[in-house]
């Protein structure tokens, strides 16, 4: 079957993790023209107030689907690969059934907490009322579409060639339903209709292609009820709860500062603090394209070499990332006034000013990259959720506290916590791998 010779592909450590991130760069490189040509059109045509309610709306869409869903296609990488190595594919199957299940709840779940907010604190995010059905509509697309079952279930069969096929269908679909929009008048609803259609679209064909990856896994004989499955897993219970908490807490740290510049400061400077942000977002991309690529190789590399072997990987996906941080930190810097200009007009001219600071947290981030998958596979997923905590209420408080200061305040103040949580997660990966060393020589 299809889903068994995938299970034959050999992994070799640093070489397949650039095989993998080769796939998903190729993806992300082309989605990445795409996005900063429909972003330029997005800030053009609607203008700094409009981009700013649509900014809001997005990012309580993104911050939505973190809270009310689970980053399931790590639980699929963390115990999938050894199914897949034994090509258990029931046993595979019960785990894709058991993740796509939570993912159909969580979405649930989510849509009722859009409702709350939207049509019971709408007023708080400074939207104009006009915007509160489809704000709600949109929200709920983007939590039935950003499943990740079946895009976990891609990654550990390792076919990222598969997901970067299926990836590239949303930038392009929102950049040629971008051209149309223009022609044709540009509204911040038909903008959010777009983007949702093409969500909805990449979430469906991700599931078929998992489904024709893996057709001895995913029949309906292998589902089993997940209410008991996660209580007889009590290892998978405390994974889905540490990633989740520590997928919530990044996307509170990576999205309230948006909001709360909407809150305090209106929708018009949203919209600035908005395009730099997304601009700085592509360094987020390539951080967890990193991440994405890095897992699976982590998970196996952790039983089948070396200790030596094992920090060498880690030091290798280190410095490779830390190289693309200092590049786009160097950019930010020199070519920020110009890129600004180049994307929104004078109006996003002051937009120049927060990228500066944005992009620097987000370089310090793409810095410590291997630090987070490195303590998932080792078994240590606790320690990244207790930094992001403490690192997101220090984040938070300074927030309340000084954000009369404005923007680029709030721009410094996350590069400030980037900082910190890397620093953190460094300290953490080198004492975890001290004394993986030292239980290897006791025995």
């Amino acid at each position: 079957m299809e889903g068994s010779e995938t299970a034959k592909t050999r992994r070799s450590g640093f070489a397949n993790i650039l095989k993998n991130l080769a796939w998903l760069l190729g993806g992300k490189g082309f989605a990445a023209v795409c996005s900063l040509a429909y972003l330029a059109i997005l800030a053009r045509s609607l203008e700094l107030k409009d981009f700013g309610h649509f900014s809001l709306i997005f990012a309580t869409g993104q911050l939505l689907c973190a809270l009310a869903t689970f980053e399931t296609w790590q639980t699929m990488v963390r115990f999938g690969a050894e199914p897949v190595q034994r090509k258990d594919w029931k046993r595979f199957g019960e785990l894709g059934w058991l993740c796509g299940s939570i993912d159909v709840m969580g979405a649930i779940v989510g849509c009722i907490l859009a409702g709350v907010i939207y049509y019971g604190f709408g007023s708080l995010l400074d939207l104009n009322p006009e915007y509160v059905d489809m704000a709600f509509a949109f929200n709920c697309a983007m939590l039935w579409s950003r499943m990740t079952t079946p895009t976990g279930i891609v990654r550990v069969l390792d076919r990222f060639d598969v997901g970067t096929y299926v990836e590239a269908v949303m930038p392009a679909g929102r950049l040629l339903a971008s051209l149309v929009i223009v022609l044709v008048g540009a509204t911040v609803g038909r903008f959010l209709f777009a983007w949702a259609f093409f969500d909805l679209l990449v979430g469906a064909l991700y599931w078929i292609m998992a489904r024709r990856l893996a057709p001895e896994a995913l029949r309906w004989s292998n589902f089993r009820n997940p209410f008991k499955a996660l209580r007889e897993e009590r290892a998978l219970r405390r994974f889905f709860g540490i990633t989740y908490g520590s997928s919530s807490l990044d996307a509170l740290t990576r999205q309230g500062p948006l909001l709360a510049v909407g809150y305090f400061l209106g929708t018009s400077a949203a919209g600035l603090y908005r395009l730099a942000d997304q601009l700085a977002l592509g360094v987020a991309r390539v951080a967890n394209m990193i991440t994405r690529a890095a897992l699976p190789e982590f998970v196996m590399a952790r039983t089948s070499v070396e200790i030596g072997e094992f920090r060498k990987l880690v030091r290798q996906v280190t410095i490779l990332a830390s190289l693309g941080g200092v590049l786009v930190a160097v950019l930010a810097l020199t070519l920020g006034d110009w890129i600004m200009l180049l994307m929104g007009g004078e109006e996003f001219l002051k937009a120049a000013d927060i990228l500066v600071p944005v992009a620097i947290g987000a370089s310090l981030g793409l810095a410590g990259v291997a630090f987070e998958p490195l303590l998932f596979s080792t078994g240590h997923a606790q320690y990244p959720f207790i930094i992001r905590a403490v690192g997101a209420v220090a984040l938070g408080t300074a927030i309340l506290l000084f954000h009369e200061a404005g923007p680029v305040a709030i721009g410094w103040m996350v590069a400030v916590w980037a900082a910190a949580v890397s620093l953190a997660m460094g300290i953490t990966v080198r004492l975890v791998l001290q004394s993986m060393a030292a239980a290897k020589q006791a025995k």
